[in-house]
């Protein structure tokens, strides 16, 4: 089963047996940015100077990637000027997760639980339902950061995800950070994709920092 980048950061971040995200706000913007660096690697977008352009309205294929295709050609078809990729991702992270998490349910991947927080608020949470793909995901991981297999373009953009949204305690959860980050900097620092694949990598890397700076000084203000 061929997943997205946004499907497996998901898998990811939600605890196999209680459902609940683990490094919530991190991986929103990782989830984000996977499903935008899926539609660089189909063609479809170009994220170049910190901004996202639409080079291609071609569907793909995936209802994922498509759905945010169609929205990102109404948004900037909108605007006035090339819109910064931090605007899309600041707009988007939130709403990215739920639909990625609709398409692990789709997919017989995850289940929906509801749930009640104290016995009053009413939460929805998204347990394992098939761990096959995810244990695949993790032996890949796991073969690159510290195995030193070489990774394909597909897992090299998703170590670049993960590294740059800080994610490694869910990529790697028995792992100290100090012993993979190195390695997953390495990755995402190589010679892996064309050029203008890279420069999106690095650019969304930038976007995903400033806009988790921004909001930790919102939250501690």
């Amino acid at each position: 089963m061929t997943v997205t980048l946004a499907e497996e950061i998901m898998l990811l971040s939600l605890d196999d047996e209680s459902g609940a995200a683990k490094e919530k706000q991190s991986a929103a913007w990782a989830v984000a940015g996977g499903i935008l660096l899926d539609l660089v690697l189909a063609g479809r977008v170009t994220v170049d100077g910190g901004r996202l352009r639409v080079a291609d309205k071609t569907p793909t294929g995936v209802p994922l990637l498509d759905e945010r295709l169609r929205q990102i050609t109404e948004w900037t078809g909108r605007k006035s000027r090339v819109p910064k990729v931090t605007e899309w991702l600041t707009k988007d992270c939130h709403k990215a997760v739920k639909a990625t998490t609709d398409s692990l349910r789709g997919r017989g991947l995850v289940r929906a639980e509801q749930r009640r927080i104290l016995g009053i608020f009413p939460v929805t949470r998204y347990p394992e339902a098939d761990g096959s793909v995810e244990r695949e995901l993790r032996d890949r991981l796991r073969a690159v950061a510290l195995g030193g297999a070489a990774p394909d373009p597909r897992t090299a953009g998703l170590v670049a995800l993960v590294h740059g949204a800080k994610l490694h305690r869910v990529a790697f959860p028995d792992v100290p950070r100090k012993e993979v980050a190195p390695r997953l900097e390495e990755i995402a620092a190589g010679q892996w994709a064309a050029e203008d694949v890279r420069r999106a990598i690095r650019d969304m890397q930038a976007a995903m920092v400033a806009v988790m700076a921004a909001t930790m000084v919102t939250v501690v203000s």
